[in-house]
């Protein structure tokens, strides 16, 4: 009999294992500080030679207990959470790579983190090539070059809706020495575990299904712990070479397999400090707690509006992969065989404006800067969220002028489907 447990039981049960006379549910451990009663320990502690809480940018019990119910949930090893899905990110990629490095991405990518990693990481003297989801096993080596630290792309991309084959991303990496780094938010782990296909850290932006309530930002990293840094130790010189600033401790000697979460905690949490509030944590873990109820939910009232959609005279195209019409419908039924998520992106016929006056008439269906809660929602991405981009950006992240982001929640479907039929004026 195994002892491993599934999703909707790590859901409720895991992270936080309370002992005789301890709080059933997680607390807050709302304390910037810790008490010790000796000077020794707390400098064993500083010189990460002993587990322990201290100062709560380094460490916190409740946002600890979080961080390994979602690793759990991943099938990783170790897990750090941070106070954004942007942090998560940038920290993931900042932990491989300095000044002079440069990693590949797939083009389609949240506009944020195009921007994130095409703008501001290149005036920290990193760079980024962009290549589309869907080139060949060649054309994504030809992007690589002798100074290519990591992989990084998005199992379902915001907002395009394209499918990752996790394989060929991660077939290539490997064949470079680099990690494969996803982001896995839209499908969360209840329906995709990118480990499984050969991915090596994941990351999230826990604001979206997670917590699913839209009541917190936040961020996780999930190491996998299979990637073997010692084995291209060149590449990876702080991972493995002495960290001065840690009395010449070197993280894979004295982590192993827990050596990136570490090194990200100690150096990068340490000094850039993007961690979230015990509070959030607490909001992500009562999310976290319905989130294999929830995503089943999305799912199934997904395709229903993108198969009503889809047979709309007004609407000119539908990109949900639950749909057999879509290229990605094989991909994500292997890769994702119990559902996507509740994105749907689509275009109807007709000019941009009159997609945005569709969006003006919907009467519950929200127009907000957000997706992947409870609540059904819309965005016009070329108009808000990318509106930073140029159009041959926009072009490059696979955002088409015409795409309408519906975010499809838990509601009635049959309610849903009646909002968008007097939107468009049925």
């Amino acid at each position: 009999m195994s002892n491993k447990q599934n999703a909707g039981t790590i859901c409720v049960q895991g992270g936080w294992k309370p002992g005789n006379g301890e709080a059933r549910v997680l607390p807050i451990y709302q304390s910037t500080t810790f008490k010790y009663s000796s000077s020794e320990q707390m400098a064993r502690l500083f010189d990460l030679e002993e587990n322990g809480y201290f100062y709560t940018r380094l460490a916190n019990p409740t946002n600890d207990a979080v961080a390994s119910k979602i690793a759990e949930l991943e099938g990783g090893v170790a897990a750090i959470l941070t106070s954004s899905g942007q942090a998560a990110n940038f920290y993931a990629v900042f932990n491989l790579c300095e000044s002079g490095d440069h990693f590949v991405c797939s083009s389609a990518i949240y506009g944020g983190t195009f921007n994130l990693f095409a703008v501001t990481m290149k005036k920290m003297g990193i760079e980024c090539t962009f290549v589309s989801p869907d080139a060949s096993e060649e054309e994504l080596s030809a992007a690589f070059r002798p100074n290519t630290k990591l992989l990084f792309g998005e199992t379902i991309s915001n907002p395009s809706n394209d499918i990752l084959d996790i394989e060929k991303f991660a077939r290539v990496a490997h064949s470079h020495g680099v990690p494969l780094v996803v982001d896995n938010t839209f499908p969360t782990p209840i329906n995709c575990r990118p480990f499984e296909w050969g991915a090596d850290i994941v990351t999230h932006s826990t604001t979206k299904y997670m917590d699913g309530h839209a009541t917190s930002v936040g961020g996780a990293i999930v190491d996998s712990g299979n990637f073997d840094w010692e084995a291209h130790a060149e590449k990876f010189p702080g991972l493995t070479t002495p960290d001065e600033s840690y009395h010449g401790l070197t993280y894979t000697k004295a982590f192993g397999k827990g050596a990136f979460i570490t090194k990200a905690t100690a150096q990068l949490m340490r000094d850039l400090g993007s961690i979230p509030s015990p509070h959030n944590s607490f909001l992500l873990n009562i999310g976290l707690e319905t989130l294999h109820l929830r995503v089943a939910r999305h799912c199934e009232n997904a395709l229903k509006v993108a198969q009503w959609l889809e047979k709309n005279p007004k609407v000119g195209w539908v990109n949900y992969a639950g749909l057999e019409s879509s290229k990605y419908h094989e991909l994500a039924k292997k890769q994702m065989p119990n559902g996507t998520c509740g994105v749907i992106s689509f275009g109807l016929k007709g000019s941009r404006e009159e997609a945005i006056e569709f969006m003006d008439r919907l009467k519950f269906i929200s127009i907000v800067t957000h997706v992947a809660d409870a609540r059904t929602c819309v965005l016009h991405p070329a108009s808000h969220t990318h509106r930073q981009l140029t159009d041959e950006q926009l072009r490059e992240a696979g955002v088409a002028p015409d795409l309408v982001r519906l975010s499809v929640g838990i509601e009635d479907v049959d309610d849903i489907i009646n909002d968008l039929q007097q939107a468009l004026g049925e």
